[in-house]
C-alpha cells in the first residue's frame, strides 16, 4: 500500500503555499486536516527548497517547526521533519518526529545521518546536486535513471555506514531537484533503475514546475493538484512506497480509483 505524505510548509516562501501556514496554529490545524483526509505521514518543513530559495539557518528553522511537530506528534500522527540540517533533525526527533526527510541525502550536513541512526529513525534520502539557490547548475545527464540510481546508492551506503538500519532507509529520486522539464518525465519512466537498489522509493511531484510540460504554463493550482493525483496513482500502480503531496484528498481518491480498477483488495 502506497503511503501518502502530507506536506506542512511552515514557511513564508515555499513555491506553492508559502505563507499560508507560517503561524504555528495554522500549520497545526492544516496538519490535522491532512491527517483527517488520509495522510499516513505529515512532513513538516521550515525552509523552502524551491528553485532560487535562500537558507534561513537552523535557529529559525527550529523555531518554525518545533511547536508544529510537538503538537502533531502528541496527536499520535507519524511526523517527518523536512530538513537537511543535523541540529534541526536532532531537535525534531526529540520532539516526536520519527522520520528525517533530507532532500540532500546527507550531503549538505553528513552529521544528519548519525543523528538519524542514533535516534533509530527512518531517513528519506533525496537525490541532490547542490543547493536550491543554484538548482539547475548541475542538471546534465547522459542516462538519468542510471545516474540518479548510482548517486542514491552512494547515499544509502553512507547512511548504512553511519548506522542507519537498512530497513529504515527510503530513497527519493528528487523530482525537480537538479532536473529540468522533460528530464523529470524521463526519470519517472526510468524509476525501475532506483527500485532495483532494493529500498522503498518516495516521490514528490506535487505542484512542481515540470507538470507544466503536460498541462501548459498557465496551469492553475487545482489543475496541478489533479495532475499530482494522477502521478500518485501511477506511483501506486508501480509499487512505490510513498508519494509526498500538498492535496491529500485528491491523491487518496485517485489511488482508491486505481485500486478499484485493478481489483486490489
Amino acid at each position: 500500500m502506497t503511503q501518502i505524505w502530507g506536506i506542512v510548509n511552515v514557511t513564508p516562501d515555499s513555491f506553492s503555499d508559502g505563507g499560508r501556514y507560517l503561524e504555528a496554529e495554522k500549520a497545526i490545524a492544516h496538519g490535522r486536516l491532512l491527517r483527517a483526509q488520509g495522510a499516513d505521514v505529515l512532513d513538516v518543513g521550515g525552509e523552502s527548497t524551491r528553485p532560487g530559495s535562500e537558507p534561513v539557518g537552523a535557529e529559525e528553522e527550529i523555531r518554525r517547526v518545533l511547536p508544529v511537530i510537538e503538537a502533531l506528534a502528541a496527536d499520535g500522527a507519524t511526523v517527518s521533519v523536512d530538513t537537511y540540517r543535523a541540529e534541526t533533525a536532532r531537535v525534531a526527533l526529540a520532539a516526536g518526529a520519527r522520520i528525517v526527510n533530507d532532500v540532500s541525502g546527507g550531503l549538505a550536513e553528513p552529521e544528519i545521518l548519525n543523528v538519524a541512526a542514533g535516534a533509530h529513525a527512518f531517513v528519506a534520502l533525496g537525490h541532490w546536486r547542490g543547493p536550491s539557490a543554484d538548482m539547475y547548475a548541475n542538471a546534465s545527464y547522459d542516462r538519468i535513471g542510471a545516474e540518479v540510481a548510482a548517486e542514491l546508492r552512494d547515499r544509502a551506503d553512507a547512511a548504512l555506514e553511519a548506522g542507519v538500519l537498512r530497513e529504515r532507509i527510503i530513497l527519493d529520486p528528487g523530482i525537480g531537484f537538479a532536473k529540468a522539464g522533460e528530464q523529470n518525465w524521463t526519470l519517472l519512466r526510468q524509476l525501475d533503475e532506483v527500485r532495483r537498489l532494493g529500498f522503498p522509493v518516495l516521490i514528490g511531484t506535487s505542484r512542481k514546475r515540470f507538470l507544466s510540460t503536460a498541462l501548459g504554463e498557465d496551469a492553475s493550482e487545482a489543475r496541478k493538484d489533479l495532475a499530482t493525483a494522477v502521478t500518485s496513482a501511477f506511483a501506486a500502480r508501480h509499487g512505490l512506497h510513498a508519494v509526498r503531496v500538498h492535496d491529500v484528498a485528491s491523491t487518496r481518491d485517485a489511488i482508491a480509483v486505481m485500486e478499484a480498477w485493478e481489483g486490489w483488495d
